[in-house]
């Protein structure tokens, strides 16, 4: 196999989903000489925004992006040591957690997935997240972005809550925040004062991009 062949069918089986053979293909690029670099961004990376784009065109469902996602993130594991020591710079830093008095993960892991698949570095702070502890992940991670997931209406109003804690730890402005999960609306992210809310997470990625060169350039200004 050509090392184009290679990176061809490593989309074509993150695409499908087949984790052992996207392992195996993965291991075999490098075997080969190819970088972690190109199979990262010119195979992996690719086929997931597929995987958005065909779950935004109503062709591919929740179970076939979390499958993808999976078999993305089992060659992330191979990868991410040897990125590091390249050097090759994350698109962001996003800490990620569940609000205290939810439990429900599932959404927050696929979001989870597909940012990591996207290049980002992901921070995932688990279910039951009080304030004052994404105020402590924020100030020892300085992440670009915060995401507060929520699943029942009920702990929607710890979205507040959390906003809050960081206005009073004087961070609100440092970083951006994110909402999102199924009960919650654009019309109450704005409500509570969040900077963005994305509905799945093909959005999120998409908006998180956005975001982070939005900011970025500001800086640049």
């Amino acid at each position: 196999m050509t090392p184009e062949e290679l990176l061809q069918t490593l989309y074509d089986e993150t695409l499908q989903g087949n984790a052992p053979t996207v392992l195996a293909l993965t291991q075999q690029g490098l075997d080969i000489g190819l970088t972690p670099e190109s199979l990262l961004f010119d195979s992996l990376i690719p086929s997931l925004e597929e995987v958005g784009a065909r779950f935004e065109r109503g062709d591919f469902f929740v179970p076939e992006m979390l499958i993808a996602g999976r078999a993305m993130s089992g060659a992330l594991a191979l990868l991410r040591p040897l990125l590091a020591e390249t050097g090759v710079q994350s698109v962001g830093t996003f800490v990620m957690g569940t609000v205290k008095g939810d439990v429900h993960d599932i959404g927050k892991n696929l979001v989870n997935i597909m940012l990591e698949g996207a290049g980002f570095h992901v921070i995932d702070l688990g279910v039951q997240v009080p304030p004052e502890k994404f105020v402590e992940a924020i100030n020892e991670y300085k992440p670009d972005i915060v995401g507060f997931s929520a699943f029942l209406t009920t702990t929607m109003p710890m979205f507040k809550a959390n906003i809050n804690a960081l206005e009073k730890a004087g961070i609100r402005d440092s970083v951006v925040v994110m909402v999102g999960g199924a009960p919650v609306t654009q019309e109450y992210a704005d409500a509570v004062g969040a900077d963005a809310y994305a509905a799945d997470a093909s959005a999120t990625v998409k908006k998180a991009k956005d975001l982070i060169a939005k900011k970025r350039a500001a800086v640049s200004v």
